[in-house]
């Protein structure tokens, strides 16, 4: 009598059944049990429909022969042709009811408009502050360029990633990501390839933002103390006046030059000469960084990432903050532009400038999102929207980076101050008394508070996976993982607090790899195996290998 009772879907006490094994969400359509009840069959629409006198009978007869044999034993179980999608597929009640079966993985599916949106949020990182100097090292006209023919290449390794596992035949790939498809072609070699280049691009974003998080506690707290004590400081000798005033942290003599390594010199920005007790404990590059342990380095050590995934939305709060902040800024300041097609002016830069590969370092880092692009198209509810929508939300991230790298250029004003002077990180040229930016610095600065933990979170997952099989082998392992991660960023937030350097680095060699030299090399492969692969394919694929290293070699003589 409890047999009859219990649903023909539910779990199995003994869980060796294949019927009861999964669920109407399972990827084994062979789970997909009990009988189906066709549509015609169901008398009414309600929430608990009523079924026939014959679908009643057939399911009984079904339920009868499938008591006659093992639990072991499918030969009586519906064939396959009959099992039916799970959006109608219906589970019988002994009461006599039919119940629409609920699918665990399309109730997790996103609209379109949703995933467009997600991946927007997850690409906008910290170098949307630093594509201002990336189109001021590279030149206005070419910088512009640059930064569309890099979207639209990136857009196109991105789709090949996509399309990838479905490449493969004859396996299951539905669980899979880019790591798996490498080991399919390249073994070993290729999983561990890929892994090692994901670290790169997690690590060096950890470092950036530890960089960050100095420079936006340091001026928060400089903003705290100057109006708690009426101090009425010039962040900068040399800079505009008026209500929005912008400054020229770094002054040059030579304008035109390379100003990469300009930053080194901010060692000594964040320690006020005046002597004062204040400026001594709170220095941006001396103290601000090693306070920054006592806070973070035990949210490393935590085993859940899981509550830190909670303020993942104050990202796109930033994000819209920032584009509203650079709107006000542009409106306020006007346009500064002027034309100088090859040589540097006094004010102005090139249109066209030797510096551009620092561009494209930044973009590549930028527009990098191939290593869970899989795992966010997953959650498409529409799969055959699956390029439109990527390519829509490439197309609003190019446009998000254009709108302020583009605004940030032209409103820099120029004279009295030159071109030259716009900083990695844009918000420097702004000083820190300015109220508009110092509530974009507390935003970004909780950000990242509460980002950095998920970073090391995967990092963590990552490394640890591979080596010992298990996230949290213990608690010295992860401690010592996390201690080098932390010393990596406060000896470069100490010695060289440059994020367009950082950024740009590790954009090109995670580009390297994982957008231009592994993907490419995976589609040649599946060409191949399907008889597909011409000399123009070969030729155009083998040219994004040699522009990914062009790119990667290009930097060392930035």
């Amino acid at each position: 009598m409890e047999d009859d009772c219990r649903p023909l879907l539910g779990p199995d006490p003994t869980g060796d059944s294949p019927s009861h094994r999964g669920s109407a969400g399972s990827l084994d359509i062979r789970t997909k049990r009990p009988f189906y009840v066709e549509p015609r069959n169901i008398v009414s629409n309600d929430p608990q429909e009523r079924i026939s006198a014959e679908a009643a009978i057939l399911n009984s007869r079904v339920h009868y022969y499938s008591r006659l044999t093992g639990s072991s034993d499918t030969m009586l179980s519906p064939p396959n042709h009959v099992i039916p999608t799970p959006e109608e597929m219906y589970v019988y009640s002994p009461l006599g009811m039919a119940f629409k079966v609920p699918d665990s993985e399309q109730a997790a599916k996103n609209p379109s408009i949703v995933t467009i949106f997600a991946i927007w949020n997850t690409m906008m990182g910290t170098s949307i502050l630093s594509i201002p100097w990336g189109i001021k090292q590279a030149g206005f006209t070419l910088g512009i360029i640059i930064l569309i023919f890099t979207g639209l290449l990136m857009l196109y390794c991105c789709y090949i990633v996509i399309k990838s596992p479905k490449a493969i035949r004859g396996v299951d790939t539905s669980s899979w990501e880019f790591p798996d498809v490498c080991r399919f072609y390249f073994g070993k070699l290729g999983q561990w390839s890929s892994l090692v280049f994901s670290m790169v691009s997690l690590v060096g974003a950890m470092v950036v933002y530890w960089v960050l998080m100095s420079n936006f506690l340091y001026n928060t707290g400089q903003f705290i103390y100057n109006h708690a004590h009426n101090v009425s400081t010039s962040d900068s000798e040399y800079g505009t006046n008026g209500s929005d005033r912008v400054i020229c942290p770094y002054p040059k003599t030579h304008p035109g030059r390379n100003d990469s390594m300009t930053s080194l010199c901010s060692s000594s920005s964040g320690n006020d000469s005046s002597g004062s007790s204040f400026d001594h404990y709170w220095s941006k590059t001396g103290t601000i960084p090693l306070y920054l342990i006592i806070l973070l380095l035990p949210l490393l050590c935590f085993r859940s990432a899981s509550f830190f995934a909670r303020f993942t939305f104050f990202g796109t709060i930033s994000v819209i903050y920032l584009i509203v902040l650079v709107t006000i800024k542009a409106s306020r300041l006007g346009f500064h532009l002027e034309f100088h097609w090859f040589d540097p002016s006094k004010f102005y830069v090139p249109e066209f400038r030797l510096f551009f590969p620092q561009l494209t370092g930044v973009l590549t880092l930028a527009f990098f999102i191939h290593n869970c692009i899989i795992t966010l198209m997953k959650s498409n509810k529409n799969q055959e929207n699956n390029v439109r929508d990527l390519s829509l939300a490439y197309l609003l991230v190019g446009g998000t980076y254009m709108y302020v790298g583009v605004l940030i250029f032209a409103a820099f004003p120029s004279p009295p101050l030159s071109k030259d002077c716009i900083e990695p990180n844009f918000l420097d040229n702004f000083p820190s008394s300015d109220v508009m930016v110092f509530v974009a610095r507390v935003c970004l600065l909780f950000q990242m508070i509460t980002v950095y933990p998920l970073l090391g979170y995967l990092v963590r997952v990552q490394i640890m996976g591979q080596l010992f099989g298990n996230h949290y082998p213990g608690f010295i392992h992860i401690l010592v993982l996390n201690i080098l991660i932390v010393g990596a960023g406060v000896l470069m937030a100490m010695f060289y607090p440059n994020i367009g350097s950082i950024i740009r680095f590790s954009g090109a060699i995670c580009g390297l790899a994982l957008v231009f030299l592994l993907p490419t090399l995976v589609h040649m492969f599946s060409l191949r195996e399907q008889g597909r692969l011409t000399w123009q394919s070969v030729l155009f694929h083998s040219f994004l290998i040699v522009l990914g290293v062009a790119n990667l070699m290009a930097q060392f003589f930035m």
